[in-house]
Order: C-alpha cells, then sequence, then structure tokens
C-alpha cells in the first residue's frame, strides 16, 4: 500500500487444533486457558524477542462474553506471563475477527505506531452458544424489510444464497466430501504438523465412592472433526435443517468448534534487533458489506479489493483459505467470481480442507487460517495467500500474505 510507512512482517504463527463444541476435546476447557496456549506458543517461535517488547494484544471473538468476556486478549496476555506492560484489546467482526485482528495489529505496524504486536483469535462454542447466552435484537431492525436479514440465522442466509445462486444439494454434497477427503488426505501426510501447536486437555471426574477427583491428561495435535468415511451417500440421507425444503444440512455446512490461534507481527527494525527471521509479510485486507440475507456472498465484494490492492490478480495465489461457512456459500462464491474473470484455482482453494471438515470457531478461524496460509506457502514454496469468509450480518473479508 502506498501510504504505509513501513512493512508488517509475520515472525510466527500457530494454532490448536480444532475441536467438535460441546462434546469435543475443548468441551470444558476455557478460551482463556487456550488463548494463552497460543500466546505462549507464539513467544516461543521468537526466541530472542522480549516478552516486554509487544505494545498490544489484538484479538477476535465473535461472542465475548461468558468464560471468554472480560477483555480477554488483556486477560490471557497477563496470564501468559507476557508482562503487565502488555497492552490487551478484544474485537468482533464475526467470523471473521481473527483476520481483523491480524490486519488491525499488522496495521499499528505499518503506520509506524508500533513495532511488535500480538494477534489472534478465540472462541469456545462448547461455553458461549451462536449468538450469545442473551440474544436481544433491536426492535428496529423489523421496521424495513431491507434490515430483517440481520435477523436471519445463518442458516437461512445460506439457503437464500443456494436459491439465489442455483447450487443444487448434490454440488454442495460433493464440495462437502471434497472437504473431508482433503483434510484426512492432509493429517495422513503431515501437513498440519508446522502449524499446530498440541494442547494437553485435562479431564477431571468425580470418585463418588470416595469424595475424590479423578485427573487423566491427554494430549491432542490433530483436528477432531474430519470423517474418512464421509461419502456422497450418507450426506444425501440428511435432512435440511434450516428450511423444511431446503438443501442446507449439518453435512455440507461448517460444524461448530472450539479452538484458538495467534500471530506475532512486527516491523523491521524488530527483525534486525531481536535477531527475528520472517515468515511472511502481511499484504492487504480489505472488507466490505452485503445484504444481510445473503451474507455469505460477502467475500465476492472483499477479495477484488484485496486483490487490487495488494497489486496482483488471482492467478498470483498459491494459497486460498476460503472459510467454509457453508458450501452453498462456498460455491456461489466461486462460480460468481469466475464469472467476472476472478478464477480462483480449484486446487488452491483449501488444499488441507476447509471449515466443513476442520471446524469453524468463529472469531478464531481468521486468526487460523492465517497461519495455515503462512505454513502452506512455506511448505509449498508458494508466494502469495489469501484467507477470506463471509460475515454474520451481511459482510466480506479478505486478507493477504506473501511468503518470505
Amino acid at each position: 500500500m502506498s501510504n504505509q510507512v513501513q512493512d508488517a512482517y509475520i515472525v510466527a504463527a500457530t494454532r490448536l487444533p480444532i475441536g467438535k463444541s460441546g462434546r469435543g476435546y475443548f468441551k470444558n476447557t476455557r478460551p482463556d486457558e487456550m488463548l494463552v496456549k497460543v500466546m505462549q506458543a507464539v513467544l516461543a517461535q521468537a526466541p530472542g524477542l522480549d516478552p516486554a517488547a509487544i505494545e498490544d494484544a489484538i484479538v477476535g471473538c465473535s461472542f465475548p462474553e461468558g468464560e471468554q468476556g472480560m477483555n480477554i486478549a488483556r486477560v490471557a496476555s497477563v496470564l501468559a506471563g507476557l508482562g503487565p506492560t502488555i497492552g490487551g484489546v478484544t474485537i468482533n467482526r464475526y467470523c471473521a475477527s481473527g483476520i481483523t485482528a491480524v490486519q488491525m495489529a499488522a496495521d499499528r505496524i505499518r503506520v509506524g505506531e508500533a513495532d511488535v504486536m500480538f494477534a489472534g483469535g478465540v472462541e469456545s462454542m462448547s461455553m458461549i452458544p451462536m449468538g450469545g447466552n442473551k440474544p436481544s435484537l433491536s426492535p428496529l431492525i423489523f421496521e424495513k424489510d431491507e434490515n430483517i436479514g440481520i435477523a436471519y440465522g445463518m442458516g437461512l442466509t445460506a439457503e437464500k444464497v443456494a436459491a439465489q445462486w442455483k447450487i443444487s444439494r448434490e454440488a454442495q454434497d460433493a464440495f462437502s466430501v471434497e472437504s473431508h477427503r482433503r483434510a484426512v488426505a492432509a493429517m495422513a501426510a503431515g501437513h498440519f504438523d508446522a502449524e499446530m501447536t498440541p494442547f494437553d486437555v485435562v479431564e477431571r471426574t468425580p470418585n463418588l465412592a470416595d469424595g475424590t477427583v479423578n485427573t487423566k491428561t491427554r494430549t491432542v495435535k490433530l483436528d477432531e472433526g474430519a470423517r474418512p468415511d464421509t461419502s456422497l451417500e450418507g450426506l444425501a440421507k440428511l435432512k435440511p435443517v434450516f428450511a423444511a425444503k431446503g438443501s442446507v444440512t449439518a453435512g455440507n455446512s461448517s460444524q461448530t468448534s472450539d479452538g484458538s490461534g495467534g500471530l506475532l507481527i512486527v516491523s523491521e527494525a524488530a527483525l534486525k534487533r531481536y535477531n527475528l527471521t520472517p515468515l511472511a509479510r502481511f499484504v492487504s485486507f480489505a472488507v466490505r458489506g452485503v445484504p444481510p440475507e445473503i451474507m455469505g456472498i460477502g467475500p465476492i465484494a472483499a477479495i477484488p479489493v484485496a486483490l487490487k490492492a495488494a497489486g496482483i490478480t488471482a492467478a498470483d495465489l498459491d494459497w486460498i483459505e476460503l472459510n467454509e461457512a457453508f458450501a452453498a456459500q462456498s460455491l456461489a462464491v466461486l462460480n460468481d467470481l469466475d464469472s467476472k474473470g476472478i478464477e480462483l484455482d480449484r486446487a488452491k482453494v483449501n488444499p488441507n480442507g476447509g471449515a466443513i471438515a476442520l471446524g469453524h470457531p468463529l472469531g478464531a478461524t481468521g486468526a487460523i487460517r492465517a497461519a495455515s496460509v503462512i505454513h502452506g506457502l512455506r511448505r509449498t514454496g508458494g508466494k502469495y495467500g489469501m484467507v477470506t469468509m463471509c460475515v454474520g450480518a451481511g459482510q466480506g473479508a479478505a486478507g493477504i500474505f506473501e511468503r518470505l
């Protein structure tokens, strides 16, 4: 970007395995504990850095309340041992919260206001349900037809996208099968190893006989949601869950999940001062609004803007993380962009599977997928990568990175 004064470099990027909400790895693990682990892991990847040099921790979270309330960014930075002088702010752009945290941290550096920043995301959908503990919609939403989409459930917006962009049930299910196939293959090949920080899950069960508590620890190293037995035949048996005569099912939707990811972003001066090795450069970011009732098509509006700001074309992208909120909206985005001459190579879109297989811990996803892009580019030798997603209430976001 022509108006920046310096570049922002990513020197560390990692994430935890993604667990199934309500019944998975992290169902009893507090989100602040997940975020603490990510912060500590990021610091471990930059051994020459004085933690006190971090000016601020910016953390995305879609529903920052309950166990992930009280400004979880600041709470976790203290608990992680970063030191009392480091700031912390929790930000919310729903599914794009994590990538927005990266953009905000990078921009602080690019305009010369900071030299070292932490950016990340965290979400426990086990502890905080979709919509939060006490959803409360403004009555003003219902006074104008064009605003009612703000109140729609995400599944209903996917149904509307499927209808408007003519995405068939068969196409959605085939897309979902491929997501699981790629995820399972990537796990078997060890492609997630570089981006993943294992987590020790502590399970506590009461012993009713003697009143003690039995403690068991297990280390989790892989995402929990990918299913090797996913098939077209199996998905075809599932009933629509958002509209009686619809096409969106649990099998062609993203999984509700728990997870966290984080990045350490620095200036060139900090690179030299602390003898750090850059993994990637933050190149550009864009966000655009779309009608709330078809929020899934948000990337269609954001991607061209991010590409233009980066000075590249879609053909230059070597790795694309297109968040699979729903197969319907993912396919609509890809097909619509094709019609506009912005063709995203399908082999480079979610090469390790997407949220349908791996899970979508809302506000954490942008940071998690940023780690995936950076390490994916480094493993394959690609140059440019993009993280993009649709956003609840009608937005799309896209961020572009360059491998160094």
